[in-house]
């Protein structure tokens, strides 16, 4: 799709439609192979490391997020748009080596049984779990109303900092440097006890940190507090994902982490919509100041409720 993408723009025969059928090609290969890459680590270290493996895992991204701009910016600068979607295309040629250099040992199911018996199995024990539930809604509420930080940067960059590219690229690189940050954190501490607490009390804060962004005016300040979002929202997605990952049995893992990527990854482009109508309504840093006050309201209703995350 990204190599696609970089032929219509390079012919000047690129359309919204088609941007829109691309993204939804995009999402069909996520639905498959996001659940195959969560479910791949466990496979890949013991049960003890797991937390200090999805948080390591999860910097590969963040890397690409603090120079991805940054080179993107230079790239477009230098070379025009057709250009930066190729390279974005020839990059996952380097993923899909480096998933070929793996070498995982598989053992089939004792019997293979109809998609939807497994699928109801999944669900039926996600319904039995609470704190499995917990942490999927917890998952899908935060990148609902956390993530739409990330979308209205172009906004931020322009029209409240007066800015272009460049300064989007610079508030894009604070954030995943952030994230590198809070992934490292993570990593160090591996497991330890009342990370379900820990990762309320973060996510608490991240509310709190969003909100301030949206009411600052004070560049300095602004990129202060994006890197502070960054390096908790990662706290928060790692910390989730480790948990979702020790509790689940390995027979069910592939099914129940399904569920959970729908959750999380669901929340991403719903929440942009909801974020886009909201500022088209009011404006974007009062949309954002909302949704940061509501994170930090679902954190402290499972402080005071639980349903099992603050046990754990």
């Amino acid at each position: 799709t990204a190599l696609t993408l970089a032929a219509l723009v390079f012919w000047g025969r690129v359309q919204i439609w088609q941007i829109l059928a691309l993204s939804f090609v995009t999402g069909l290969a996520q639905a498959f192979g996001g659940p195959a890459y969560q479910s791949l680590v466990p496979t890949l270290v013991e049960k003890k490391d797991l937390p200090n493996a999805i948080a390591l895992n999860s910097i590969q991204f963040n890397l690409a997020r603090v120079f991805g701009p940054l080179l993107a910016g230079a790239t477009l600068a230098a070379f025009g748009t057709a250009l930066c979607f190729a390279l974005n295309g020839v990059s996952f040629l380097v993923v899909i080596l480096a998933l070929l250099s793996l070498t995982i040992k598989h053992i089939p199911p004792a019997e293979r049984k109809p998609i939807l018996h497994d699928l109801k199995g999944g669900l039926s024990y996600v319904r039995s779990q609470p704190a499995i539930v917990a942490l999927t809604v917890l998952a899908f509420l935060t990148t609902f109303l956390g993530l739409p930080l990330l979308t209205f940067l172009p906004i931020f960059a322009r029209d409240i900092f007066h800015g272009d590219v460049g300064r989007y690229s610079v508030m894009m690189s604070f954030s995943g440097a952030g994230a590198v940050v809070g992934a490292l954190i993570v990593a160090w501490l591996g497991l330890f006890k009342h990370t379900g607490l820990t990762l309320l009390l973060v996510q608490f804060t991240f509310g709190l940190l969003v909100t301030a962004f949206a009411l600052s005016r004070i560049a300095w300040l602004s990129y202060l507090l994006l890197f502070l979002d960054g390096a908790a929202l990662l706290v928060v997605f790692s910390m989730t994902a480790s948990l979702v990952q020790l509790i689940v049995p390995d027979h069910l893992r592939g099914r129940v982490v399904s569920i959970y990527m729908v959750a999380f990854r669901g929340g991403m482009p719903l929440g942009s919509l909801w974020g886009g109508y909201g500022a088209s309504l009011r404006s974007a840093p009062s949309v954002l100041a909302i949704n940061g006050m509501l994170v930090s309201l679902v954190a402290l209703y499972f402080l005071t409720r639980s349903h099992g995350v603050r046990e754990l």
